[in-house]
């Protein structure tokens, strides 16, 4: 199938198996629900504070008493700071094992022990042995400790009983410890990490058992049994001293590390003041400390940061529930970037708008807080702009976030929710706007009954009654009037097919519709039969009819470039017989995107742009493709077919076929009914069986519908006439009839 690159994106796959996770909403959503979870958590709180502590001051006499009035508690920075210096003095130094070290060590020993087997079974003199063991290992040993080595009786022994200890002592860990910087830290054990590769060990050793340098006889002396004699220990020990290095080595970064988890898990010292507790004490001077329990005193009471975490989170998951995956369900369709950022905003303001409205110092005890939100206006512009379903999914979530973040109570939320509802549901047959203006009369009306409600509820008294009600009323009629002024600015940014806005585009009069009128008459004669065909058939089976409508009067807009090559505008003569078929197919093509290019450029709506770009699919040209056959049997059907997609819409596929029975009962010799009828089954059928259905969601039921709708219309237009005989001119003309003769014989 041939791709148009004009054509607007659509997305394919199951909608419900492939969220709409793109990176510009998802940043955009995030951002929204980030700016309420800052504010919802640390916003201030108005009116908490119980004292004006602007009149103490340390070190000053205290002219009255405190008395704190409810619970209070506060860090002690002091207290805190001395627990973490305490903690940080347990943390120990960490060193680390280095085996390759150990490795070499070893490699260098096995290699003296062996040579020296070599040379013993030479049975040279030892004065010869010494010579060669200092000229292989020079700097290694004395000639004294290679002497007695030779002439002791168990040297082989010696030799083995050396290796061991080398291994014991290295495996142990030689320690290189720091000139200075070990004092800070724990004064009784180090941290040694051992790694093989895979894991890490950790290991607490005593500083009584580090190895030194400096302790290395003391470490072969505890290896060694008690049963070893000191000869046989020094020779040992000259032997195995040259091969002995330091292994373990203090780690800067992994000591520091562990400073910083040891702050990472230190609890603040908490301190708590009871009610009742004498903060300040008149007539004593205020200490420091004073000050800070004066000030924890009054501190914003702050909400239980788990309880409103959690909530945030809840409102989170249905807020993206509904977005990502729900609004396939609600609106049929995946929400567009714009939409996106448009609820995330509406979500964002009304949010914050609910967390200041409870801070407002209201005057009486039953006053709502939503009372002074405008609900309604924002349920109402997703309603205009996206479709009423999904508002009235908004018209729940909206008012719950609010109760979720704990800015509305019950009475509040059931006044948020009727006024949400109401401006959902009202709007759902608005055409004009000054529907909008009754539309926020009936919500006034709405939140009118809803305040006296929550009044009866509570048992407000009569003084009660009358703000809460003349601020509902106002609320809703303030919601319809803000609509008026926000909702045209957000037509053109969302680019959206608002019923007011085709409203306006299907007026005759706008300066396009005059001009294909002027410079193509025959395709503005067309459209307007298409026109009122798509109507008529959206009408029946539940479609958008004012969408299809306005789509048929623009979806022939990119012939008004060549209007002669279309033979609806042409009267005599075909500029088509003086060209190759391939040609004509091209210029009969190309209205398709000459007309997709003059709607974005006209910045008409997307679905009208769809509809622009589908009502031809991409379908064959079948009347030049059979020319172009006659000459060349091996011509290729894409060159001869237009360049669109098909229809993904049920208007667009209504207005295709709407266009095509239009253009093809025009050439019905006699269109009677039941010709008429015939024809259009066949041409639907041919439709259907090339695939320019298959995404458009049109059902059999649909198409049979749609089909007794156009027989209607057309049979309607092209019904027959009685034949007027001519009078002679000699015989007195009859006076004309009351009725005229119209109709069937």
């Amino acid at each position: 199938m041939k791709e148009n690159p004009e054509a607007p994106e659509h997305s394919g796959g199951n909608p419900l198996l492939t969220p709409n996770l793109r990176p510009g909403p998802a940043a955009a959503t995030g951002i929204a629900f980030l700016l309420c979870l800052i504010l919802i958590l640390y916003g201030p709180k108005v009116g908490t504070s119980a004292e004006d502590i602007r009149e103490f001051e340390a070190g000053k006499v205290a002219e009255r008493d405190v008395i704190a009035e409810h619970p209070a508690s506060y860090i002690d920075e002091a207290a805190t700071q001395l627990r973490l210096e305490a903690q940080h003095r347990l943390v120990s130094g960490v060193f680390v094992y280095s085996p390759g070290i150990v490795i070499e060590s070893q490699r260098e020993y096995n290699r003296f022990g062996a040579f020296s087997r070599e040379q013993f079974a030479a049975e040279d003199s030892s004065e010869t042995y010494s010579l060669r063991v200092l000229a292989a290992f020079p700097g290694y040993f004395t000639e004294e400790t290679l002497t007695a080595l030779f002439k002791a009786p168990d040297r082989l022994e010696i030799l083995r009983f050396g290796g061991n200890a080398l291994d014991h002592i290295m495996e142990e860990g030689i320690f290189a410890l720091p000139q200075t910087g070990l004092e800070t830290y724990n004064p009784d054990m180090v941290e040694l990490l051992r790694s093989s590769g895979v894991q890490t060990a950790r290991e607490r050793v005593p500083f009584s058992r580090i190895i030194t340098l400096e302790k290395l006889r003391e470490a072969l002396d505890r290896y060694a049994s008690e049963e070893v004699s000191q000869d046989f220990r020094q020779i040992v020990f000259d032997l195995i001293r040259p091969f002995l290095k330091e292994n373990v080595f203090f780690s800067f970064q992994d000591t520091k590390r562990r400073l910083e988890e040891t702050s990472d898990l230190s609890e603040p010292v908490v301190k708590y003041i009871e009610p009742g507790t004498r903060i300040i004490r008149r007539g004593f001077i205020i200490t420091e400390e004073d000050m800070i329990r004066l000030r924890a005193l009054n501190e914003p009471v702050k909400k239980d940061l788990g309880m409103a975490m959690g909530r945030i989170l809840l409102f989170l998951l249905i807020y993206g529930l509904f977005v990502f995956v729900g609004s396939v369900n609600l609106i049929g369709r995946r929400l567009r970037d714009g939409e996106i950022y448009l609820l995330s905003a509406l979500t964002a303001l009304y949010l914050i708008g609910a967390a200041f409205a409870e801070h407002l110092p209201f005057n009486t005890k039953y006053f709502p807080v939503s009372i002074v939100l405008p609900t309604a206006l924002a349920i109402m512009l997703p309603s205009i702009l996206i479709g009423p379903p999904l508002a009235l999914a908004w018209a729940m979530i909206l008012p719950l976030g609010a109760f979720l973040s704990g800015s509305f109570d019950e009475a509040a939320y059931i006044f948020a929710l009727v006024s949400g509802v109401l401006g959902s549901y009202t709007l759902q047959k608005a055409q004009k706007r000054m529907d909008l203006v009754k539309t926020g009369l009936i919500i006034a009306g709405g939140n009118v009954i809803a305040a006296g409600a929550v009044l009866l509820v509570n048992g407000a008294g009569g003084g009660d009654y009358p703000a809460p009600l003349f601020w509902a009323a106002f609320n809703g009629v303030a919601s319809g009037m803000l609509v008026l002024g926000v909702l045209p600015p957000l037509e053109q940014v969302l680019n959206a097919a608002t019923a007011f806005r085709l409203i306006e585009l299907s007026d005759l009069n706008t300066p396009l519709l005059k001009r294909l009128f002027t410079v193509a008459s025959g395709t503005y004669s067309h459209s307007i039969m298409v026109a009122n065909l798509a109507e008529a058939a959206c009408q029946e089976i539940g479609a958008n009819p004012l969408l299809a409508r306005v789509g048929a009067y623009y979806h022939d807009i990119g012939k008004m470039e060549q209007p002669d090559y279309f033979v609806e505008n042409q009267t005599s003569y075909n500029k088509h017989n003086d060209i190759s078929p391939s040609l004509s197919a091209t210029i009969i093509r190309s209205h398709v995107r000459i007309g997709v290019e003059k709607a974005r450029s006209l910045g008409l709506p997307r679905e009208v742009t769809d509809i622009v770009a589908e009502h031809h699919g991409n379908s064959v040209i079948t009347w030049f493709y059979s020319k172009a056959l006659e000459q060349d049997p091996q011509a290729n059907p894409e060159d001869f077919s237009y360049p669109g997609s098909p229809p993904r819409s049920r208007e667009s596929a209504v207005v295709m076929l709407a266009d095509m029975c239009e253009a093809a009962v025009r050439t019905m010799d006699n269109p009677r009914s039941e010709k008429i009828d015939a024809f259009i089954q066949e041409l639907i059928t041919s439709k259907i069986e090339h695939g320019q259905l298959a995404a458009s969601e049109l059902t059999f039921r649909d198409l049979e519908t749609i089909r007794r709708a156009f027989v209607q219309v057309l049979a309607g237009y092209y019904h027959s006439r009685i034949k007027y005989p001519k009078i002679p001119p000699s015989r007195p003309v009859p006076p004309e009839p009351a009725v005229p003769a119209e109709g069937n014989p």
